[in-house]
């Protein structure tokens, strides 16, 4: 084990123990050091590995502090990594997601008003009626995290965010069929749609569930290589 990981590890614990708490200020440099048994170097690559975790913040001019710890933030830093899985990985991702966006859709049922529908429609309305490609597929992520965010909980739909991050590079609106995968998309968001309206949240999940599914089984099928370009997708 290197003294990076020494480190790393070290105030890993610190923290998980409780130690050191959400929002407290790191104990001086030094202190660290002895502490660990390592040198300010490895100290300092532990605290940027933290950091690009959101586990750590630096404050100019104040110190080192954790975090608030927020779920929604701490999951959000797992697109740092899952922004590198190949396509077996994605596929994986998916069944998860599957059952995530199937949750999220029945809370987001039980939840909904005249206004959700309103405002979810228009998005439909401008999907349907862009052509296959980047813009129709931004608007897809937005109708998917608009449902998200209707389930009042921001960590799971911070999970989904992060799901859909991988997703965007991967466009299989682009491919030969794209518009008769589009085509068959659009109908399945209008079924979700009708679900959430009728406030049938077994209706919604199930609507949820069989369209991350066909896009799932599409990425089996077609197995897509990532753009260079990262953008949105289904």
């Amino acid at each position: 084990m290197s003294a990076i990981d020494d480190a790393f590890d070290g105030l890993h614990h610190m923290i998980a123990s409780g130690e050191l708490q959400p929002g407290q200020r790191f104990p001086p440099e030094a202190q660290l050091c002895d502490r660990l048994q390592v040198s300010r170097g490895p100290l300092r690559e532990a605290v940027r590995m933290l950091g690009a975790l959101g586990v750590i913040e630096s404050r100019h001019g104040s110190g080192t502090f954790v975090s608030p710890l927020e779920p929604a933030n701490i999951i959000g830093a797992l697109s740092l990594t899952v922004s590198l899985m190949p396509i077996d990985g994605l596929l994986d991702l998916y069944e998860v997601r599957r059952v995530i966006e199937s949750h999220a859709a029945a809370q987001a049922a039980s939840r909904f008003t005249d206004e959700h529908a309103e405002a979810l429609g228009a998005i439909l309305d401008e999907i349907e009626a862009a052509p296959p490609g980047a813009p129709a597929s931004d608007l897809d992520a937005e109708f998917h995290a608009s449902i998200a965010r209707l389930a009042h909980n921001d960590a799971l739909s911070t999970l989904l965010d992060v799901f859909r991050s991988r997703s965007n590079a991967y466009q299989l609106w682009n491919l030969p069929g794209g518009a008769e995968m589009k085509a068959a998309s659009d109908h399945g968001h209008r079924d979700i749609l009708g679900a959430l309206k009728r406030r049938d949240p077994a209706g919604a999940a199930l609507a949820a569930a069989s369209h991350v599914a066909i896009t799932e089984q599409w990425m089996r099928e077609r197995r897509p290589q990532p753009d260079q370009v990262p953008a949105s997708a289904p």
